[in-house]
């Protein structure tokens, strides 16, 4: 892992944070929302077979995921971000862990 990649990781989302993308929710058909060719496709089995329908939410212009969460408006009502640590899950796996500046 480079030297950098903590501070890199963390200029990168807070530039996300910056561009202010719109986030938008919609419920989809569950055909139709497993068509989807970006959402990811190994997390489609999480859903309940007997949901019929699934709520998809579009960060415009950067991802779209099938998610059942809550969400903001757009990207900049969340604050800067901070990543706090990075740990290694894997020879390919990292998980970045963050915080929202106060």
């Amino acid at each position: 892992m480079p030297a950098d990649f903590k501070s890199r990781i963390e200029e990168l989302v807070n530039a996300e944070v910056a561009a202010d993308r719109s986030v938008a929710a919609r419920v989809l058909p569950r055909a139709e929302a497993l068509a989807l060719p970006d959402i990811i496709r190994t997390q489609s089995n999480l859903i309940p077979p007997d949901e019929q329908e699934v709520r998809i939410v579009d960060i415009v212009g950067l991802d779209v995921q099938a998610d059942g969460g809550t969400h903001v408006a757009s990207a900049a009502q969340i604050g800067k971000v901070r990543v706090v640590k990075v740990e290694s899950k894997g020879r390919a796996n990292r998980r970045v862990r963050v915080r929202l500046a106060d």
